[in-house]
């Protein structure tokens, strides 16, 4: 895209999201909006947003545009292999998903048909809480307009989040199922709860 056509696309679109962050829809319709636009801003093939857990150590989708289910379905993210810079208040920038050491599912990247991804964060008050990410069918060099366009849609993610209540509705879904699962396997005799969290990950994936 030309740039003018870009800053423009890019100005309608925050627009939007603005406009979509103080409508009167749904929390999980809002953040559908948010990276439906945000993905077709930036003629991405998909878009999503991914929160962190209570314990900081998995992301969660929480919505998503353009991607199959079963790529979103794919296993745990976990947050000191997927792209950690992003959990550290920095956007990252992968050319080739496919071969980069920082992809946690690279071999799964082609098959979706993802080449580039772009992460940033999303802040809440100064406090990372999961991630945004774009990603492109073509190898794509990320422009400062891209990232800094990404981020702001990021920002005002965080702002519906947080006026609907849906960050702490989704740590406190987490919170009960990790709990029930625990209890159902002690209930069975399997020792699992001193292994903590890592274990009921898998199992916690299943209702995602």
């Amino acid at each position: 895209m030309a740039k003018k056509k870009v800053k423009r696309s890019y100005y309608e679109s925050l627009y939007e999201v603005a406009a979509a962050v103080n409508s009167a829809h749904t929390p999980e319709s809002v953040l559908s909006s948010i990276v439906e636009k945000a993905a077709k801003a930036l003629e991405a093939k998909g878009c999503s947003i991914m929160l962190l857990t209570p314990d900081g150590k998995f992301l969660l989708h929480t919505a998503a545009y353009g991607l199959s289910d079963w790529y979103i379905r794919k296993g745990p993210y976990l947050a000191d292999r997927s792209m950690c810079d992003a959990l550290e208040g920095k956007p990252v920038a992968i050319l080739d998903a496919s071969t980069d050491d920082r992809m946690q599912y690279p071999e799964h990247q082609e098959k979706e048909g993802v080449a580039s991804i772009l992460s940033v964060p999303i802040m809440l008050r100064d406090e990372v809480i999961g991630v945004m990410r774009v990603y492109t069918v073509e190898p794509r060099y990320f422009t400062t307009d891209d990232i800094y366009f990404v981020s702001a849609v990021a920002n005002l993610g965080a702002i519906a989040m947080e006026n609907a209540g849906l960050y702490e509705s989704v740590q406190k879904d987490y919170q009960t199922v990790r709990r029930e699962l625990l209890e159902w396997r002690v209930a069975f005799g399997e020792e699992w709860i001193g292994q903590g969290p890592d274990v009921v990950a898998h199992d916690w994936w299943k209702f995602i």
